[in-house]
């Protein structure tokens, strides 16, 4: 049995010019196609692009960074919403850690019971995961703006509470810290109220014209004017846990203490009143006022 003789492919010389033709033909085409898409898709590989501009700038920049402020400008405070977007979201959201979750009434149902007092100072001193004012500081968020964030989320969620009064020019900052230095189990006096004294507490005015004392009857009126200048704001109403002017039920467990006690009170400061009620009154004439206070309830 005979095998076929093999034939070569190209038998004719067009065949030859053809398969040259096209040996030269489809690697540049391919080259060209590789060209296009290169071009269309560029890759940069790791580090090469460690000497751009970009780059350079953002290796270079200083670590910290000074953001100047007219100290001279109006605060403009931010609402409920945007300090709840900015900081609670994060976990009142989704109810994360604990946190009543925001729109549901049955997680806030017994916060809103215990009254926006006991709300606003647990927003400001923090409790179980949650840090103080929601990890952020006075300087990021004044006392003002947590209660419209705590009043915002709990009208959201069942309650009834007033918008907090805006505190005047500087009060905010002279204020800072009144709330949360009150007792949490204080009575709901209402934001409206808190704020209102938190700013008057703030216009104080730093000068306090002396009155002379050489007798009782100067020190009696030197006592009444500075309560009237400054005490009342307070103590008219009851505000912040201070006894109310004239009710002996609510100065009766200070007036258990010495006297020089409930005078060290008033010249240095205890809970959320400031010393000597934010003014820079003499220790004579703020003794003087404490007289005046009390001698309304005996």
């Amino acid at each position: 049995m005979s095998e076929a003789p093999h034939g070569a492919p190209i038998k004719t010389p067009g065949q030859l010019v053809a398969a040259i033709i096209a040996s030269f033909a489809v690697p540049i085409v391919i080259i060209v196609l590789l060209v296009i898409y290169v071009d269309n898709s560029t890759r940069t590989g790791a580090g090469t692009d460690s000497l751009s501009e970009a780059e350079v700038s953002a290796r270079i920049k200083p670590f910290a960074q000074v953001d100047i402020r007219d100290a001279n400008a109006p605060r403009v405070y931010k609402s409920g919403e945007e300090v709840y977007k900015a900081v609670c979201s994060a976990c009142h959201a989704s109810g994360a850690a604990g946190a009543p979750k925001f729109t549901n009434t049955a997680d806030w149902a017994p916060r809103i019971a215990q009254g926006f007092d006991t709300l606003w100072h647990t927003a400001l001193t923090g409790k179980g995961a949650m840090p103080p004012r929601g990890g952020t500081s006075p300087d990021d968020y004044s006392d003002f703006e947590i209660a419209r964030a705590v009043v915002y989320m709990a009208n959201n969620s069942g309650g009834s509470f007033p918008e907090p009064a805006q505190p005047a020019a500087g009060a905010a900052a002279a204020a800072s810290g009144a709330a949360a230095a009150a007792p949490a189990g204080a009575s709901d006096a209402g934001a409206a109220q808190a704020a209102a004294a938190m700013a008057a507490m703030a216009s104080v005015p730093q000068a306090a014209a002396p009155v002379a004392g050489g007798t009782s009857a100067d020190a009696s009126q030197a006592g009444k004017a500075l309560y009237q200048q400054v005490c009342q704001a307070c103590h008219a109403a009851g505000v912040l846990n201070a006894p109310k002017f004239g009710d002996k039920e609510a100065w009766a467990p200070r007036l258990k203490d010495p006297m020089d006690t409930v005078y060290n009170y008033a010249l240095h400061g205890k809970g959320a009143m400031p010393a000597k009620g934010g003014s820079t009154a003499s220790d004579a004439d703020v003794k003087a006022a404490v007289d005046y206070m009390v001698s309304a309830v005996k």
